[in-house]
């Protein structure tokens, strides 16, 4: 089994500000160890530095056994299983497992993919010319290498990593477009291919986003049952207290840890700052005692030479004081303020009538009224996003346009979000003065990527106003992004872009909130913040979740269930395949 030693560590970003410093902790053998913490604190930058994305340039990293990573933005739409960083639209499943399997391996099938594609463009050329043979001979030694890596073993486990999760044979589905595939196929297949794989450690950045509610049961009884020694991040409450040995909390430009489970964190972290905060009272009354003793000395030195020494001793004893530095505060608490206002619409917001979505569901009935708050639950894959993202596109305010290179009609929402035209028959409307605005759960806003924030806010849209950099930055500041403001927003943590796309739901003046799994990204804090934002919201709230705990705020419920039947319950409906 292996292991992780993280000893002094400490980034500085590319600003120039210190993100953390200072950070120590071990993942012992077949651990399960926790990172929690506020979005933007490092908690991602802590897992690229342990698997080596991000150079360890003060303090150490020591690491024992094969490393299997699974990064942050799997399950997003264009995500790159290799990098982490957005990646063409195009790519492939077997491009996304070659990225989650080990470097040799990696290296060897990228090399018989280049060799592949020379050969077919040589072989088109004229299979007898001597370069045709050259390119065989290639492939050829390229094929050997890839056997000496590993690669038919592998094989092996991708085909029955996708017999689970596809219910289709490796050869059947290994160049299918990774987009294709929802959010939480994604984030299972590749959860599979790791908890079944022979690296001994694990990192995981938030393999419990897109999966419902089964497939994270599933995950907590393959996290305790696994002998790897696991490093996550995750926000749900539940996963965690089911899985982690210890918890290492990264906040106020640190880290500490808490050896025991997550049910006793809360308690251990209040008596710490508890604690943190009784230290920092007795240094300054001890420091006042000492400047003060000072001061007397130096007051009666002035005028009686004999007590010059015991000055200079009670000056020495005060800098060595100061020179040892203040105990540390508790971090604060984030004060994120979203202010969702929405306005007074029809009585009727959402009428569907006979609403049928081509390949998923049978045809059904809904009716929403103005202030209604409806979940809608259901496995992955049953068409719950496709839903949302056909009401984001039905209201009369919804901008119509051409999809780039597609030629199909798509719509835009109030909020700049682009959607891709949902195949359906019946009807779906929104009411008199109903403006939706549609919250993406990949995040997925291309026109936002290269901007900073600063810049989105200041341009406005034909919905958002423009804010003056003023303004922009009170708005920010109040969403706790405002040292963010000059950050581009794909560079932002998920949790940070989470954020962000709420403001701009909030700046835009929708009635109608279309919210798809809201809370996968955001911290305690934020969740919190945007649960206090909807009890003041004066609109209607429709919202894609597999959150237990968010669900408890809503009073409908729509259940998606996997034979096409979409029906409405009384009570959240969690045992679902």
């Amino acid at each position: 089994m292996g292991y992780v030693d993280v000893a002094g560590v400490a980034y500085t970003l590319p600003d120039g500000r210190e993100l953390f410093s200072d950070v120590s902790f071990r993942v012992g053998e077949g651990a399960k160890v926790a990172l929690v913490g506020p979005n933007g604190a490092g908690k991602t930058t802590l897992l690229r530095m342990v698997s080596g994305d991000l150079p360890v340039t003060v303090g150490g990293i020591a690491r024992s056994g094969g490393l299997g990573v699974m990064r942050q933005f799997i399950g997003m739409l264009g995500s790159s299983a290799a990098t982490g960083a957005p990646g063409g639209a195009e790519m492939t499943l077997a491009e996304m497992a070659l990225g989650l399997v080990e470097p040799r391996l990696q290296a060897a099938g990228a090399r018989l993919v280049k060799a592949e594609q020379a050969m077919r463009v040589a072989d088109s050329r004229g299979k007898l010319t001597s370069s045709a043979q050259q390119a065989q001979l290639r492939y050829a030694e390229a094929l050997s290498a890839y056997g000496e890596a590993g690669g038919y073993e592998a094989e092996v486990l991708f085909d029955t990593v996708a017999t689970l999760i596809l219910d289709l044979s490796w050869d059947e589905c290994r160049d299918r477009p990774v987009r294709t595939l929802s959010g939480g196929q994604q984030k299972r297949f590749a959860l599979e291919l790791l908890l079944r794989g022979g690296d001994e450690v694990l990192l995981l950045d938030e393999p419990d986003n897109f999966l419902d509610v089964p497939a994270k049961r599933w995950l907590e009884q393959r996290l305790r049952e696994s002998k790897k020694s696991v490093l996550y991040v995750s926000h749900d409450r539940e996963l965690l207290n089911q899985t982690a040995d210890r918890v290492v909390a990264v906040e106020g430009g640190s880290a500490w840890t808490h050896v025991g489970s997550f049910a006793a964190w809360h308690e251990a972290r209040v008596a710490r700052h508890d604690s943190m905060e009784e230290r920092r009272r007795r240094w300054d009354e001890e420091h006042e005692k000492l400047r003060t003793l000072m001061l007397m000395y130096k007051q009666k030195a002035a005028y009686n030479d004999g007590l010059a020494s015991r000055y200079q001793a009670a000056q020495t004893r005060l800098r060595k004081f100061e020179e040892a530095g203040q105990p540390p505060l508790p971090p604060k608490d984030q004060q994120i303020q979203m202010r969702l206002k929405g306005s007074r619409t029809g009585k009727r917001a959402v009428i569907c009538e006979q609403l049928e979505l081509e390949n998923l569901t049978f045809p059904f009935d809904l009716e929403l009224w103005y202030g209604d708050r409806l979940a809608v639950l259901g496995a992955n894959g049953t068409g719950k996003s496709h839903f949302l993202r056909l009401l984001a596109q039905s209201g009369e305010h919804s901008l119509r346009l051409l999809a780039h290179g597609g030629g199909e009609e798509a719509g835009r929402s109030a909020d700049g979000a682009t959607h891709a035209k949902v195949k359906h028959t019946g009807v779906a409307r929104l009411g008199a003065r109903v403006v939706p605005g549609h919250f993406s759960q990949t995040h997925d806003r291309p026109d936002l990527a290269g901007k900073e924030l600063i810049d989105i806010l200041w341009r406005g849209d034909s919905h958002r106003p423009s804010l003056a950099r003023e303004a922009a930055y009170k708005v920010l500041d109040r969403y706790e992004l405002a040292k963010q403001g000059e950050q581009r927003f794909g560079t932002l943590s998920g949790g940070q872009q989470a954020r962000f796309l709420v403001l701009l739901l909030e700046l835009s003046g929708v009635t109608l909130l279309l919210l798809d799994e809201p809370t996968d990204n955001l911290d305690l804090a934020s969740a919190e913040a945007l649960e206090q934002g909807l009890l003041g919201f004066e609109g209607t709230v429709v919202a894609v979740t597999h959150d237990r705990w968010f669900t408890r705020s809503f009073d409908r419920f729509l259940l998606f269930q996997s034979d096409g039947e979409v029906v409405e319950t009384p009570e959240p409906v969690w045992d679902v395949r």
